[in-house]
Formats: structure tokens, C-alpha cells, sequence
């Protein structure tokens, strides 16, 4: 999908302040992927290149929902430019590769939503190298596995957005594993109301999740994780370096739930990721909470207009599987 005329004229102007040197924009190209803000990629007259993120509401695919905007919430979906921000000077402040930032505008000084223009990296994600070379993956990953250790020695004394613990606010609920353990038996019920398998399986599912929470044993320290770190999140530079995309998510959270994620995205390839002390109480209660989630968060994008449906429902179906094989075994 093309951008609107209106939209195209305006990333000309934010791209001309952006790249200047009396560049005329040429080309503007919508980068797949994005569910929750547009991506367009900027080609000038000259073939220089840049990234414009807009989060604008036209450009959000998930329907709208109470407490979206809650800064409080840890996850609550990262939206806007003020996240952005937040998690880009906290991930660059590691030493995590991130794309260097060309242009921000709050003020609607080109667009009427948020923009940022950054850096373009055009070569493959680590999701395509993996699937066509994985040993020309295999150094990027020991860096990604150097990145996440960055993020795990950076600890923080409370959980919640980055935005939000870094501008000195605090976050709802008491522990990680509260979150997490509310969010799944939300996530639950939506999916039960939208699948008879998972309404059939409900209780056992229901006493899974509240049998696995009250295992995990408290915390007082709290990781930097990136929330969905799976390979289309990670891009490869000119240099072989892993660069770090959307990064609005990013939040002081369980490490362990960062593993999760990439154990169910990566399967065989996260084997050099993995590392010692993970707690186990936590990895079983998050992975059930997580295969709930890909199931519920999918079949809520499809009651909107996402444009890859047969993509997204793979997804949840592949999910809702392994959910209750977790309850059946």
C-alpha cells in the first residue's frame, strides 16, 4: 500500500530536513512488517536512502483499546515518538546498535503525527540470513548474544517501560510475574471466546497459569529486554553488527522473558543465545503466557484491516497449539 498523496509530500519535506544537501525526494516505498506505526522507506534523487517511522493512527492496525496510551502499563503497546526516544538513548547509552536518528518531529512541523527519519539499513535481517547462510549468521549472533548480555547487566531497582523508569515514573501491579500472570488469563478468555479448543481447554489452561505464577519467587532487580526481539527485529549492517528495531516496547522487565520470546521465534538457532541463572519457575510460566498471547494478539489484528491475514493467522494457530500441548502433556 502506497502512502496517501498528503502523506508523501509531507515525508518530502521532513526528508529534504533530514538528508538536505538539495535532495529531492524520488521514491517513497512502505517496508513490510510494520502492524502498529507506518514504515517507509526514503529514496532521494541521488540514491540516498533513509527510514520514516509515523505513528499515526491510519497507519495502526491493531484495534484501539483502553489503557493503550498507559505509560504506567508495562505492556501497553509502544507508541510514539516519546518511547522511541526513551529506548533509543537507553539501548544506545549500552552500546546496542541502534539506527542513528536523522530527524524527530512532535511539533507537526511536516507531519500532524510523530516522525522520526533514521538511518537506513537496506542488506537482510537476521531472519533471512539465518534461513539462507547460517554460518554467515553464526558471528552475528555471538554479537546479538554480547548485546543481550548488555542489556541483563543493566539492572534497574523497579520494572516497567524504559520511558516510564527512566523519566523517574512508576508501573501498576507488584511483580513481573503479576503482569504477566493478569495478561495471560486476559489473553486467555479472548482467545476461549474466539476458539472453541481453547474454550474447551480453559480450566486446565486457567489452572496451569495460576499453579506455574505461584512457584516464581520474588525479585527486586530488573533487566533492560526489548519485549519482541525476534529475528525481523534484528538487522544486520554493512559491517555484520546486529541492529536493534523497534525499540518502543522496551522495558525493565525479567530477563527471562526476553529469552522466551527468542526461544519460541529463533527454535534450533537460539542455542548460542542461551545462558546460565535463567529462572526455570519463570521461563515455564512465561512461555505458557507468551503462546497465549500469539494466539489472542493475532486473532485481534484480524478484526481489523491487516493486510497479511493468511500470515497472521498462521501465527495464532501455530501458538494455540503449542498452548495446550503445554496442558496436555
Amino acid at each position: 500500500m502506497a502512502p496517501r498523496a498528503e502523506t508523501r509530500e509531507q515525508l518530502a519535506g521532513a526528508a529534504r530536513a533530514a538528508l538536505g544537501g538539495g535532495r529531492r525526494l524520488e521514491a517513497v516505498e512502505r517496508v513490510a512488517g510494520g502492524s502498529k506505526k507506518g514504515v517507509y522507506r526514503l529514496v532521494m534523487d541521488d540514491a540516498t536512502t533513509a527510514i520514516a517511522y509515523l505513528w499515526d493512527d491510519a497507519e495502526n492496525y491493531w484495534p484501539a483499546a483502553e489503557g493503550d496510551d498507559d505509560l504506567a502499563d508495562p505492556f501497553a503497546p509502544g507508541l510514539g515518538l516519546d518511547l522511541f526516544e526513551a529506548a533509543h538513548v537507553r539501548l544506545d547509552a549500552l552500546g546496542v546498535r541502534v539506527p542513528a536518528i536523522r530527524l524527530v518531529d512532535r511539533n507537526g512541523a511536516h507531519c500532524p503525527a510523530d516522525l522520526a527519519i533514521v538511518e537506513d539499513l537496506p542488506g537482510e535481517n537476521l531472519e533471512e540470513l539465518l534461513a539462507r547462510d547460517p554460518s554467515a549468521a553464526a558471528p552475528v549472533m555471538a554479537q546479538l548474544g554480547e548485546v543481550l548480555e548488555a542489556m541483563r547487566r543493566h539492572r534497574a531497582p523497579t520494572y516497567g517501560k524504559v520511558a516510564a523508569v527512566d523519566g523517574g515514573g512508576t508501573s501498576r501491579g507488584t511483580s513481573c510475574e503479576g503482569i504477566v500472570l493478569d495478561r495471560a488469563l486476559r489473553d486467555l478468555a479472548e482467545a476461549a471466546s474466539r476458539d472453541p479448543r481453547i474454550a474447551g481447554a480453559r480450566d486446565r489452561l486457567e489452572g496451569r497459569l495460576l499453579g506455574l505464577a505461584a512457584a516464581v519467587r520474588p525479585r527486586a532487580e530488573y533487566a533492560v529486554v526489548h519485549g519482541e526481539l525476534g529475528p525481523d527485529h534484528v538487522l544486520v549492517d554493512a559491517g555484520g553488527n546486529p541492529v536493534a528495531i523497534d525499540i518502543e516496547g522496551l522495558m525493565y522487565f525479567d530477563v527471562e522473558w526476553e529469552h522466551v520470546f527468542l526461544r519460541i521465534r529463533l527454535h534450533d538457532a537460539y542455542r548460542p543465545l542461551e545462558v546460565d541463572g535463567l529462572d526455570e519457575d519463570r521461563l515455564s510460566l512465561y512461555m505458557l503466557a507468551q503462546r497465549l498471547s500469539l494466539t489472542a494478539g493475532p486473532l485481534r489484528l484480524l478484526d481489523g484491516d491487516f493486510p497479511d491475514r493468511a500470515f497472521m493467522a498462521g501465527i495464532a494457530e501455530y501458538n494455540l497449539k503449542k498452548a495446550l500441548e503445554l496442558v496436555h502433556t
